[in-house]
């Protein structure tokens, strides 16, 4: 398996006529202000000797500092970011309060050179959102899992939105 892989669990909820699909901000400076591309289905790297799927599991309760949920795993496939990263998502019909969450965090030099390491959560805030709204804040390349999602569950594609 070449170059890096990461796997990920996409909740969705059932809101009236809709859906709406739980994804996260990104943390850390380099997303602090930005809202366009920074946000990101919950997700995280793994090694060759684990699986996807339990990657995923493994990843959801780092990122958001709770028990993945139980329930039927819809696979909506793989994608290649830019960057040449592998992303595989499962979607999985569930509900939880975002105000619930504790983000895992990760250390890193800040400001730059400054000899100094500080703490920054994965993901900063967790939202509910309509996949259409979604789809104008994600990383790019995601929104191809937004675009299966839909098409599953309601049997019609998601129409974006020229706004973002």
């Amino acid at each position: 398996m070449g170059g890096k892989r990461s796997a990920g669990l996409l909740l969705y909820r059932t809101v009236g006529d809709g859906i709406e699909v739980l994804v996260g901000h990104m943390g850390g400076p380099f997303f602090m202000g930005r809202e366009a591309g920074a946000w990101s289905v919950p997700k995280g790297e793994y090694g060759a000797d684990e699986l996807p799927e339990a990657a995923a599991r493994r990843e959801f309760e780092e990122e958001l500092g709770l028990p993945p949920p139980e329930g039927d795993l819809l696979p909506l496939g793989e994608i290649v970011q830019r960057g040449g990263k592998t992303v595989t998502v499962w979607a999985v019909e569930a509900d939880l309060d975002p105000a619930d969450a504790v983000p895992g965090t990760f250390s890193m030099e800040w400001p730059r050179r400054s000899g100094t390491v500080r703490a920054f959560p994965e993901m900063d805030r967790f939202a509910w959102l309509s996949p259409e709204l979604a789809a104008g804040l994600l990383v790019q390349g995601q929104q191809a899992f937004l675009d299966r999602l839909v098409q599953h569950v309601t049997g019609v594609p998601l129409e974006h939105s020229d706004e973002a």
